[in-house]
C-alpha cells in the first residue's frame, strides 16, 4: 500500500484515538454528578440512536441477523463486561491509569491468539507480554499503601475489551460499520440495566449539563468509531495499528488539565513498559510474518 495512504489510515487512528479519550472525558464528567448506570443507559440509548439513523440512511437494517451469530453473541457478552467496568473505572478511578492500564488489551489479545486460534508466538514476544503484564503490576502496586481497588475495574473491563476482539476475529463480514456500532451501543444499554439493578433505589435519570455531557460522549463516540473503521480501512494494518497508543497521550493530557490528576512515577513508569511490551510484541509479530 501506498505510503500516503498509510500516512492517511495513522491520521485517521489518531484522530480517533483522541475522540476515544475525549468521550471518556465526556462520561467521566457527567458520572460525577449521576449514577453509573443511569449515565451508561442514556449513554448507549443515544449512541444506538444515531447508529440507527445512519443505517437508515443506508437502507439497511439496524440490527443484521449475523447479530444472533454465535461469535456475536460471544462477542457482545465480552463487551457487555468490558463496558461495564470500563464505566466503573472511568467513574471511580483516575483517568491516567484507567487509560495506561487499557493499552495492556492488544497483549492480552496476542494470549488469547494463541490459545483461540493457535497462533505461533516465539520466545521474545512472550517474554514481551511478561514484561507488558508487570507494567500493569506496577501501576496498580497491589500490596503496597498506594494500591486503588477501583483500578481492578480498569483490569477487568480491559480483558473485556480483549475478548470481544477476539471474537470479533471469528465475527460474520457481513455486517457493516453501522450495524456493528448499533450492536455495541445497544450492549451499553443492557450494561446500565445491570448497574441500576446492582445501584438499588430509585435511579435518578441524567438532566441538564450532565445529559449534555452524556450526549456529546455519544456523537464524539460514533464519530470515533467511524474513523476507527476508516483507518483500518485505509492503511496497512500493520502500520496503522500502533498508533492506538496514541489514546494513552491524549489520556493523559486531558487527566492532568480537565480533573488534575497528578500521575505519579509509578503510573507513567507502568504506562511505558506498557506500551514498549505492546509495541515490541506487535512489530516482532509482523516480523516474523514477512519471514518466507
Amino acid at each position: 500500500m501506498t505510503s500516503a495512504l498509510n500516512t492517511r489510515g495513522a491520521g485517521f487512528m489518531t484522530l480517533a484515538m483522541a475522540a476515544f479519550a475525549i468521550e471518556d472525558v465526556f462520561f467521566k464528567s457527567a458520572t460525577q454528578t449521576v449514577e453509573v448506570g443511569p449515565a451508561l443507559l442514556v449513554f448507549g440509548a443515544l449512541g444506538l440512536m444515531l447508529f440507527a439513523a445512519l443505517s437508515l440512511k443506508n437502507g439497511e437494517a439496524v440490527l443484521h441477523p449475523a447479530c444472533l451469530h454465535r461469535s456475536q453473541l460471544i462477542r457482545s457478552s465480552f463487551e457487555l463486561v468490558g463496558r461495564l467496568f470500563w464505566a466503573l473505572a472511568l467513574a471511580y478511578a483516575p483517568l491516567a491509569s484507567t487509560s495506561a492500564i487499557l493499552q495492556a488489551t492488544p497483549i492480552v489479545v496476542t494470549i488469547g491468539a494463541i490459545y483461540v486460534f493457535k497462533e505461533v508466538v516465539g520466545w521474545r514476544r512472550w517474554v514481551a507480554m511478561l514484561v507488558g503484564f508487570a507494567g500493569v503490576l506496577i501501576i496498580l502496586r497491589p500490596g503496597v499503601e498506594s494500591f486503588e481497588l477501583t483500578s481492578l475495574f480498569a483490569v477487568l473491563g480491559m480483558l473485556g475489551f480483549a475478548g470481544r476482539d477476539l471474537a470479533t476475529r471469528a465475527s460474520p463480514p457481513a455486517m457493516s460499520m453501522a450495524q456493528l456500532g448499533s450492536l455495541g451501543f445497544s450492549v451499553l444499554v443492557i450494561a446500565g440495566f445491570v448497574l441500576m439493578a446492582f445501584e438499588g433505589g430509585m435511579p435518578t435519570a441524567p438532566t441538564g449539563l450532565p445529559l449534555l455531557k452524556l450526549a456529546a460522549a455519544s456523537c464524539v463516540g460514533v464519530f470515533a468509531y467511524g474513523a476507527l473503521t476508516q483507518a483500518m480501512r485505509t492503511g496497512d494494518v500493520s502500520f496503522v495499528t500502533p498508533f492506538r497508543y496514541t489514546r494513552l497521550v491524549f489520556a493523559l493530557i486531558l487527566a492532568v488539565t480537565l480533573f488534575g490528576e497528578r500521575p505519579d512515577a509509578w503510573v507513567l513508569l507502568g504506562a511505558c513498559v506498557i506500551v514498549g511490551a505492546g509495541l515490541y510484541s506487535f512489530l516482532r509479530g509482523r516480523a516474523r510474518k514477512q519471514q518466507p
